[in-house]
């Protein structure tokens, strides 16, 4: 299973939020460039990059910051947060991003379906986020009548081969992961799913080891690293 450090972007900072809230935010870092190469320092094989103005607002906000991330580290990138077009996908791969990760726009399927056609299944990962099991929009201020699980399986039929699934209600809270909904999830679709939201503690990567056999891949960990409540090393080492 492999772990996911986040590195999240507001203004040209590295922070985290609870539960998605822009008020409620904690700046750890104003040089994310150096977070992205401890991370990789401390043994990270993917970073998860996320843009929260771009989640937000719907236009990328950070993209100077993420493209610097890309080219001093070696490791591959997912970037998601406010990508809405075409051409901004291509631009990111061009640039060097590995993985592009479609959030609201992946409720609109003809958009997610013609983006795995242009740039590979490979390149394109849906990011279902989830309150109360439906799934959550434009940065997490809407949440709609789609069901995350329904939404999921019909991702799957046109060709999704990534899913990084969010629980909205666990997110910066280290509280632990919601590991109903993430199994819920794992077993709904036969695409890998990386989980994300709550974890803060050693336990709950040897937990979510156990559900790989369900079809998490992954596991995305923020706050837990931040605050020191998580070990990066220690994390891998229990992930494999």
């Amino acid at each position: 299973m492999l772990v996911y450090p986040a590195i999240d972007l507001h203004r040209g900072r590295c922070v985290r939020l609870i539960r998605g809230d822009i008020r409620d935010e904690t700046v750890y870092s104003k040089e994310p460039v150096s977070i992205a190469k401890l991370w990789q320092l401390k043994g990270a094989k993917f970073l998860h990059v996320v843009d929260l103005d771009g989640a937000l607002t719907g236009v990328p906000k950070n993209l100077k910051y993420v493209y610097q991330i890309v080219k001093e580290v070696t490791v591959p990138v997912q970037f998601g947060g406010g990508v809405r077009t075409q051409a901004l996908i291509k631009e990111l791969l061009n640039k060097g991003v590995r993985r592009v990760i479609l959030g609201t726009n992946a409720l609109t399927l003809d958009f997610l379906a013609r983006a795995i056609k242009q740039f590979g299944s490979s390149r394109i990962v849906a990011g279902i986020d989830s309150r109360d099991g439906k799934v959550a929009v434009r940065g997490w201020k809407e949440t709609t009548d789609v069901s995350a699980l329904e939404l999921a399986r019909e991702m799957e039929k046109i060709g999704v081969k990534h899913i990084v699934f969010t629980d909205i209600k666990r997110d910066g809270m280290l509280s632990g992961p919601n590991f109903k909904s993430i199994k819920a999830m794992a077993c709904a679709v036969d695409v890998p799913v990386i989980a994300s939201g709550g974890v803060s503690k050693l336990k709950d990567i040897v937990h979510l080891k156990n559900l790989e056999k369900y079809g998490v891949s992954g596991v995305v960990i923020g706050k837990a690293l931040y605050t020191g409540a998580l070990d990066l090393k220690q994390a891998i080492a229990a992930a494999n």
